[in-house]
């Protein structure tokens, strides 16, 4: 018994000993992860919120949190531009795709930053859902939705950039 026990031990040793190649960093272009618009001429920040939340209500999805991290920063003694983030969600939908891979609850709620630039000009930036829906083994009815959800997102983005109301 003690000799099956040495055994084993040794092999578990080498298995776990034996050098293993370091994987090459996986290396992302970090533009192609996002959505992005500018916001039109004559559309300062204030409307565009104020657009994307009434767009957000029209199209019946909840607006479930804001966060002001400029104010964050400021408020720790540091100067900043404008950076905030509307958060997003269908929770229907939320909750299916979370019970199809528990992976997508990373990626919830929904998120839409409105910051400005070195510049001064203001951007509004989303994930690029396509990146998840395009995936092959996707179930066709939860594609479906997703969809729904990435076009409704796009349409209130698309609204804060113009100033839609």
């Amino acid at each position: 018994m003690k000799k099956l026990n040495l055994v084993g031990f040794l092999a578990m040793w080498c298995v776990l000993s034996w050098p293993v190649a370091a994987a090459e960093p996986m290396v992302v272009d970090i533009a192609k992860t996002v959505v992005k618009q500018p916001l039109a001429e004559g559309v300062g920040a204030d409307e565009a919120v104020e657009s994307m939340k009434l767009r957000a209500n029209m199209l019946n999805i909840k607006l479930v949190a804001e966060l002001p991290l400029s104010q964050q920063v400021k408020a720790m003694g540091q100067e900043t531009r404008r950076m905030e983030i509307y958060q997003f969600c269908d929770a229907l939908t939320a909750k299916k795709m979370v019970e199809y891979n528990i992976d997508f609850a990373a990626y919830l709620p929904c998120r839409i930053a409105l910051v400005e630039d070195a510049k001064g000009k203001f951007w509004l930036v989303m994930i690029n859902l396509d990146m998840l829906i395009q995936n092959p083994g996707f179930d066709p009815k939860l594609k479906e939705e997703a969809v729904k959800v990435r076009d409704t997102l796009q349409s209130i983005m698309t609204a804060g950039a113009n100033g839609d109301l």
